[in-house]
C-alpha cells in the first residue's frame, strides 16, 4: 500500500502516471461503483433538461472562467 507521505514525495510526472493507472483500474469496475442519491438526482435533472431542449452548453474555456469567477 502506498502511504500518503510517499505520494507527496513523487514528482509531478509520477503523480500523473499514478492517477492514470488508478483511473484505468477504476474505470474497469464502474458497474460496482454506487452513485449517491443526491448526485443521481442532479444527473437525472440534467438529462431531463437535455431531453426537453432546456440545457445550456458552453465550451470548456468559458466554463473554467465561470468557475473561477464564482469561486474568487
Amino acid at each position: 500500500m502506498i502511504k500518503p507521505e510517499e505520494i507527496k514525495n513523487l514528482t509531478l510526472q509520477e503523480k500523473l502516471l499514478l492517477m492514470e493507472v488508478l483511473w484505468e483500474d477504476l474505470s474497469g469496475v464502474e458497474d460496482q461503483l454506487e452513485i449517491s442519491d443526491w448526485h443521481k438526482e442532479i444527473l437525472d435533472d440534467r438529462e431531463e433538461k437535455i431531453r426537453a431542449g432546456e440545457a445550456r452548453f458552453i465550451d470548456w474555456e468559458t466554463a473554467k472562467k465561470e468557475i473561477r469567477d464564482a469561486t474568487s
